[in-house]
């Protein structure tokens, strides 16, 4: 199990690249296609938002799970581009019949709501404008149009009455936003449903097979720890349950499955979208640390290319996600953009109230009053970029590392140095360790 410890962006997709070479099924199990994993690949760069990132290996099964929403169009679209690049995908390809359904509508609900929040001076959220948020709603009010009703044209017509019925009036009514015509909106699943219905399958029972054939699997979490709905930095976060426990609900497997739990985390930390962000630093001024970070890291959001804000690394917010996530190894990416820094810090613990705190806390108006306390470290002016050997780094890269590790309570299995899948150094495998 892959999972992101920060807010999203950690760079999943590069090591579910890597891990993949180890495995014959890779799982997206939440989320939708307002993730991102940009995978770098003997130097050409892809782009991967719903489909797995185990794409890019061939014969390589993928399976997204029941806890993903899918918006038909956004997904052909994507399998086009990679069958444009020579990628095999619809044999490998398996989607489970239970996700719900990104409708046409959703995504203007998203937009209309942002765009009320930002004129009305509440705020924005700061989602991707993919309808996502509305569409997970949509499936715990059991209304959500699912991808097996594309198999019955009568009964993806009658709910698409009640849903399209209930948007429309919200979109008009409420929001003064333009409405859809339920007849194009239908007219164009039905025309997706060709394409994508050899597609859909009984994911679970699927994995549970591989299972027992002795399948190595790896399950592709999307967004990051401090994004979950329930444990993040709420209401600045996604739509979905994006820690290591969802991986059994949204996939329809058992969580005995999962054996070992990788956090992914970058050197320093990035935030796209709103929320509070103890550590973050200006990213405008020439010659600064923060201007760094977002230059040297290209820190542009996949789905969006959003400028990501950026700081010093969050200790305390990691211990939050290992705790969370029972993490069994952290991945640490990008250490290659902190090289030339003269001074690194790591914030260890807030000062809030007139209290210490060694762990982020769950209420964001607290987060955002959190002083962070920082441990400095001497930096180096080696290069680290593409290095694959734990010998080969600086010293004093060795030593930040090895005391983020001590910090944050959980072994450092592998470190990242550049974005290519060769760019890995491993400590300890975690398909054999």
């Amino acid at each position: 199990m892959v999972v992101g410890t920060q807010w999203g962006d950690e760079g999943k997709g590069k090591v579910v690249d890597w891990l993949t070479d180890h495995a014959q099924g890779v799982v997206r199990f939440q989320g939708g296609h307002n993730a991102g994993h940009t995978l770098v690949i003997n130097g050409q760069k892809t782009a991967l938002q719903l489909i797995p990132s185990g794409i890019m290996r061939a014969a390589v099964a993928c399976f997204v799970g029941n806890g993903v929403v899918v918006d038909p169009q956004h997904l052909l679209q994507e399998i086009a581009r990679l069958e444009a690049a020579g990628v095999e995908v619809r044999s490998r390809l398996h989607i489970s019949e239970s996700c719900p359904v990104v409708l046409p509508s959703h995504v203007a609900l998203d937009k209309a709501r942002e765009a009320r929040r930002e004129s009305d001076g509440s705020g924005k959220i700061g989602t991707t404008g993919k309808g996502i948020g509305p569409a997970y709603e949509d499936k715990v009010a059991r209304r959500a149009v699912r991808l097996q009703d594309l198999k019955h044209p009568q009964r993806l017509q009658a709910k698409l009455d009640e849903v399209l019925d209930l948007h429309n009036f919200v979109l008009k009514q409420y929001l003064q936003a333009p409405t859809l015509d339920p007849v194009r909106v239908r007219d164009e699943l039905l025309a997706a449903a060709e394409s994508i219905r050899p597609l859909l399958a009984d994911v679970g029972y699927l994995l549970h097979q591989a299972h027992h054939r002795g399948d190595r699997l790896l399950f592709e979490g999307a967004q990051g720890s401090l994004l979950d709905i329930d444990h993040g930095t709420y209401p600045f976060v996604t739509s979905s349950n994006c820690v290591a426990g969802t991986a059994a609900a949204g996939s329809g497997i058992g969580p005995g499955l999962l054996h070992y739990v990788l956090g992914i985390t970058k050197a320093y930390t990035t935030r796209v979208g709103s929320g509070p962000f103890p550590t973050e630093l200006p990213t405008d001024q020439p010659g600064t640390v923060g201007e760094h970070l977002s230059r040297v890291g290209q820190e542009f959001g996949t789905v969006t290319g959003r400028a990501r804000r950026c700081g010093w690394l969050d200790v305390a917010a990691l211990k939050r996600a290992v705790i969370i996530n029972g993490v069994s190894g952290l991945c640490i990416t990008k250490l290659d953009v902190l090289d030339g820094l003269t001074t690194i810090r790591a914030c260890v613990g807030y000062r809030l109230d007139g209290r210490e705190l060694d762990v982020l806390p769950l209420d964001a108006d607290e987060i955002a009053r959190c002083e962070p306390i920082y441990e400095d470290f001497p930096g180096w002016s080696e290069s680290t970029y593409g290095l694959t050997a734990w010998e080969q780094l600086p010293a004093n890269a060795r030593s930040y590392l090895q005391r983020v590790g001590e910090l944050i309570g959980a072994p450092i299995d592998m470190v990242s140095t550049g974005p290519d899948r060769e760019h890995t150094i491993v400590l300890r495998h975690p398909f054999q360790g």
